[in-house]
């Protein structure tokens, strides 16, 4: 009887974690969802796959409402615009349900890419399906990956989200460098602080 119970305990378990993407894609994985189109901010459709870039494709999990995603937006918006301009694509993905967060609804979403300067598509992940594909829990949580599409770094930004002027390691900055010049990342994977992704139903 004990036997069946933890049986059935770690299978309802194994399946909440699935169904909340507690699975993330490894390094060296594929980018996964690439044809996906989703709706962008300006109106328009796009997938991954159209964003990605020769040198790399940088896939970035946030949202409106998380203190976390706030706090860091300006340095990833920055980030974004800078790399996007040396040849590694970008996206911004909200996979958040607007019924559980009304601030992640899509007009919030283009006013806070206008605020930001965005000049990289940020769409919404309409079933948050793409969110569960790579295994992403948390806003922000970033994956970039190479010029071959492989996984190179996943996780945090830097290691300081409450203050821009104290970050002693620039986690996504030196990985984007390390990828913009066809070399490993050193430090290539770390942990993704953040709001737990509200995903829909």
């Amino acid at each position: 009887m004990k036997r069946h119970l933890l049986r059935s305990g770690l299978i309802i378990a194994l399946l909440a974690a699935f169904a909340g993407g507690a699975f993330a894609i490894g390094l060296g994985d594929p980018m996964p969802m690439t044809d996906v189109q989703m709706k962008n901010v300006d109106g328009g459709m796009v997938s991954i796959g159209e964003v990605r870039d020769e040198a790399g494709t940088l896939v970035i999990f946030t949202c409106n409402s998380c203190p976390y995603a706030k706090a860091w937006e300006e340095r990833i918006a920055e980030l974004g615009n800078t790399y996007q301009a040396k040849g590694i694509g970008v996206i911004a993905i909200n996979s958040n349900d607007p019924e559980v967060v009304a601030a992640d609804g899509f007009d919030e979403m283009v006013a806070r890419a206008k605020t930001l300067g965005l000049e990289f598509p940020y769409v919404v992940d309409g079933t948050s399906d793409v969110a569960r594909a790579y295994g992403a829990t948390k806003t922000p949580e970033v994956f970039l990956f190479d010029a071959e599409g492989r996984l190179a770094y996943h996780g945090a930004v830097d290691d300081n989200v409450k203050d821009p002027e104290a970050v002693e390691h620039t986690y996504l900055k030196d990985a984007l460098e390390a990828v913009l010049k066809g070399g490993a990342v050193d430090e290539a994977e770390t942990k993704a602080l953040g709001c737990s992704i509200k995903f829909r139903s």
